[in-house]
């Protein structure tokens, strides 16, 4: 009788200390959205707490499920519910670290959710609220698999999200139905933006090319040689991305140039396998769902131990923060804190994609405030008081970036990408401080027949700067491209990398040996860098395309750079031209261009 009474206490007592874990493991997880966005440090040590918690829970649930089962009556959808959160802390690990490994890490814990099948009877609970957390499950999942170019997979969870919400909506007929339609529709929406150009299997179903420099991350297959020399000094270390466009398809606070341009300064994350992070050890067992050694055994994210095993100081990509109409406030607050980052040797990156904002003065005396700006946080169709249209203003907007906003960051190495109608009035940023300074600016003007399409389906310049071959294709109207040709013509975009990397090399050796300054030392300084090379030399290959494009005529449909790159030197030689005369005759679009000489 004693021994029975010793085991119903060691049952009550598992029991509180799992209701212990449970409820800290929640304290902490909603503590998350109080930390500070920006910054490194600040957030770590609150992160690496929340992970250890969850360490215990998700091993202790494992330990004693029996006794949670009979004693607590620990149903399906709370172990999914707690295998959700582990996936939102490696998702929002990865956005303030920008690793993609924890992006891997994030997918396997929501992969898992659906391959034991967690929230299966959510429906039969009769609780709405638990219904919204399986909603908002598939939300979240969808995103990392766009992330993760699983794109087969996203339609997949499309579809069933489908069948959740009217689910959802026929057995409760919740007020925010409406909301989980436009959600839906903006899924959809994003993913048909997405695909601008289907590359066929042999048997025409589109796949997804991660490695073949089809707008995948960068990768050692991917990234563009370089010449090295001395000058090749920064690397690029801080990144702010800014989506502020108003009509463009958007998903999760993720613009479509948003999602392009922070895959392309991403490199492609490494199989996990031996990462003790990894969830692989376990998943074919019994039916626990993720193995405890997928959470970090010896010290988590954000922990000093994990700090001291040294991964973060062998990190792969620049971080990054990533912001969806920001207000200015907001963006020059982050502006700063990157610019309060840099290590020394490092680059600041700002891209930012915007609608116009335009000024009216005829003698514009001030280049930094009077030609106008960048729409952040304003709408179109907003009258209110802080926040008025993005056009036709004669006075300075207060939700408006102008170039004169970005005079004090200029005391550091900086690069500048600007997509926007608007872009070339950030051509006249003066370098007073003397300090390396590139800006490549989009084009302010698309021929008509583009116009729609791009308002809504993402930038032309930052496709060409995400995927060179798709903007191609995209602009010669060609919808679609079976493997083995598609794979052909990238290697004609890989010789032009490769060629036009080889002259921004030879101008520089040009320059010291003859002592004429073909190419600005801004270009040769970040030029080392493999993120900031890969930037440059998508943008000669854009300049290129559209110099030679039958469709893009005047200086506006142009994009431009500051400082110049050098005409004949570079972006008009006649080896880069032929590159392009061959590949646009390998997709039968070579009535698209210019006259040129025949090509083989």
């Amino acid at each position: 009788m004693v021994k029975m009474e010793s085991t119903e206490e060691q049952d009550r007592k598992l029991v509180l200390e799992f209701c212990h874990l449970l409820e800290k493991s929640k304290q902490l997880f909603n503590g998350l959205r109080d930390l500070p966005q920006y910054g490194h440090r600040q957030w770590q040590a609150y992160f690496g707490r929340t992970f250890d918690v969850y360490t215990k829970l998700w091993k202790f649930q494992q330990q004693h499920r029996m006794v949670l089962d009979s004693k607590y009556g620990l149903k399906r959808w709370q172990i999914g519910e707690i295998a959700s959160k582990i996936g939102q802390l490696y998702y929002h690990y990865y956005l303030r670290t920008s690793e993609t490994n924890y992006l891997n890490e994030a997918y396997q814990f929501y992969a898992a959710i659906r391959g034991r099948a967690y929230y299966s009877r959510a429906a039969k609970e009769d609780r709405p609220d638990l219904m919204v957390k399986k909603l908002r499950y598939y939300a979240r999942f969808i995103v990392v698999c766009l992330l993760l170019k699983k794109m087969k997979l996203v339609r997949e969870l499309v579809t069933e999200l489908e069948k959740q919400i009217q689910e959802y909506t026929n057995t409760y007929e919740p007020e925010d139905h409406l909301e989980w339609s436009l959600v839906l529709e903006e899924i959809k929406g994003f993913i048909k933006a997405e695909a601008a150009v289907a590359v066929l299997h042999a048997d025409s179903n589109p796949i997804i090319l991660s490695h073949s420099g089809s707008g995948s991350r960068l990768s050692p297959l991917t990234t563009p040689p370089c010449e090295r020399s001395p000058h090749m000094t920064l690397s690029l270390q801080e990144i702010l991305i800014v989506g502020s466009a108003c009509e463009q398809a958007k998903f999760s606070e993720l613009t479509m140039d948003m999602f392009r341009m922070l895959q392309t300064l991403e490199r492609e994350p490494t199989e996990s396998a031996t990462n003790p992070l990894s969830m692989s050890h376990g998943l074919h067992g019994h039916d626990a769902s993720p193995a405890a050694s997928r959470i970090p055994p010896y010290g988590v994210p954000g922990s000093k131990g994990f700090m001291e095993n040294g991964r973060r100081d062998c990190r792969d990509n620049p971080h990054k923060y990533l912001l969806y109409k920001p207000s200015i406030s907001q963006l020059l607050v982050f502006l700063a804190s990157g610019f309060k980052e840099l290590p020394l040797g490092g680059a600041l990156l700002l891209y930012m994609s915007a609608d116009g904002c335009f000024s009216t003065t005829k003698h514009p005396e001030d280049y930094g405030y009077e030609l106008g700006g960048l729409g952040t946080s304003v709408k179109r169709d907003s009258v209110d008081g802080g926040g008025l249209s993005c056009r036709g203003k004669s006075y300075k907007e207060n939700h408006c970036l102008y170039p004169g906003d970005l005079y004090p960051f200029t005391r550091r190495p900086m690069f500048i990408i600007i997509d926007s109608d608007n872009s070339f009035v950030f051509q006249h940023i003066p370098r007073y401080f003397g300090q390396p300074l590139v800006i490549l600016m989009s084009p302010q003007d698309v021929p008509p027949a583009f116009q729609a399409d791009v308002q809504h389906h993402g930038s032309l310049f930052t496709l060409f700067l995400h995927s060179p071959l798709t903007a191609l294709c995209y602009i010669c109207n060609v919808g679609d491209v079976p493997i083995h040709h598609w794979e052909r013509c990238q290697t004609y975009v890989d010789r032009f990398i490769t060629e036009a990397s080889r002259l921004v090399t030879r101008c520089r050796i040009d320059e010291i040996e003859q002592g004429i300054g073909f190419i600005d030392s801004s270009y040769v300084q970040f030029f080392g860098d493999d993120f900031l090379r890969t930037l440059i030399l998508r943008f000669v290959f854009c300049d290129v395309v559209l110099r030679l494009h039958r469709g893009f005529r005047g200086r506006h449909m142009r994009p431009r750079c500051e400082p110049q790159l050098p005409a004949n030197e570079l972006l008009e030689h006649p080896s880069l031209s032929h590159i392009i005369f061959q590949l646009a005759s390998a997709l039968d679009v070579r009535n698209h261009f210019s006259e040129g000489p025949e090509c083989d």
